[in-house]
């Protein structure tokens, strides 16, 4: 690249939320930049943003606005020149991109499954009924009662440790945690269990770390394009283009995950009622370079399958 590297005297501003896991993923972000480049720990900085999902922890996300809650302040800090790059948990990016923001790096993805944590069970389907099982997320709530009617879902926000925290202090039998988070924070052990793609399909991109640029800020589009991981890219491409399709938040059950087979991308979507009482899943195959249109695609026809308020979680 021709542009000046970054250095001690003039370091790169990475931007991040503050948790345990977001700081994990910034570190890695940081640690391939160093390698790529032969580049001093000193010649980055990590910024700590607050977002409004990280100091709202007391309602369910629904009820305060869904994706963006957690890029919202980071993203603000990017386009004001606060900071130089930000690193983001891909399940957690609205599909569409602020103005003046380009988001086309992507990490190599760590595990796509979902961990079930529990100190009474093994896994979910081993829990007794009436058991509670504690999620935010209307995805796995919405999967776990399609399979398991006779659970009960109870709230859990926070980051890992706090989630952790209140299944220690009882407050449920059980819940669900990422498995890639659990990788990156060296806490694998903690999962009783992985579930399997075939029965609870992940959020779509998770496990994925993208990292964010300004348009137009050619140093910074030189330095991420030397750590960018061209599968991940292309898995993302089909997964986001259907949730983009479908119209997709953290308010409406989706579940999404791609598979790169030779040249070929394998899309598998689904979507549930809140309620867990229906759910419509469609699967496709593309070349490689049709990823985007092979998502849109299993998208429309998701959509033509769904009757009228399927998406309204107030029935649930």
């Amino acid at each position: 690249m021709t542009a000046a590297l970054p250095s001690p005297a003039a370091p790169l501003r990475i931007g991040t939320r503050g948790s345990p896991l977001a700081l994990a993923q910034a570190q890695e972000t940081r640690a391939r930049l160093m390698a790529a480049f032969e580049l001093p720990e000193a010649a980055f900085a990590l910024v700590v943003i607050k977002t409004t999902g990280d100091r709202v922890l007391d309602r369910p996300l629904k009820e305060i606005g869904g994706k963006g809650l957690f890029t919202r302040e980071i993203e603000d800090a990017l386009l004001a020149g606060e900071i130089d790059i930000a690193v983001h948990s891909m399940k957690d990016m609205p599909t569409l991109q602020p103005a003046g923001l380009v988001l086309d790096c992507f990490l190599p993805r760590e595990d796509v499954r979902d961990a079930f944590v529990s100190a009474v069970a093994a896994r979910p389907e081993a829990l007794a009924p009436g058991s509670a099982v504690g999620s935010s997320s209307l995805r796995r709530r919405a999967q776990l009662l399609n399979r398991f009617p006779t659970l009960r879902v109870v709230e859990f926000r926070g980051n890992v440790q706090t989630r952790l925290k209140k299944l220690a202090e009882g407050l449920a039998a059980g819940t669900f945690l990422a498995m890639a988070g659990l990788n990156r924070l060296g806490m694998a052990d903690v999962a009783r269990s992985a579930v399997d793609p075939a029965d609870m399909l992940p959020a779509v991109a998770q496990g994925a770390i993208g990292i964010e640029r300004r348009e137009g800020d050619a140093r910074a589009a030189a330095l991420l394009a030397a750590i960018h991981d061209r599968d991940t890219g292309l898995r993302l491409a089909a997964e986001r283009a259907m949730l983009a399709g479908l119209d997709g938040s953290c308010e409406t059950p989706i579940a999404g995950l791609a598979v790169l087979e030779g040249g070929e991308v394998w899309l598998r979507g689904e979507i549930l009622r809140p309620d867990g009482s229906d759910r419509l899943a469609e699967e496709g195959r593309a070349p490689a370079a049709d990823a985007a249109a092979l998502g849109a695609d299993l998208a429309r026809r998701l959509q033509a399958r769904a009757p009228r308020g399927f998406f309204d979680w107030r029935d649930a």
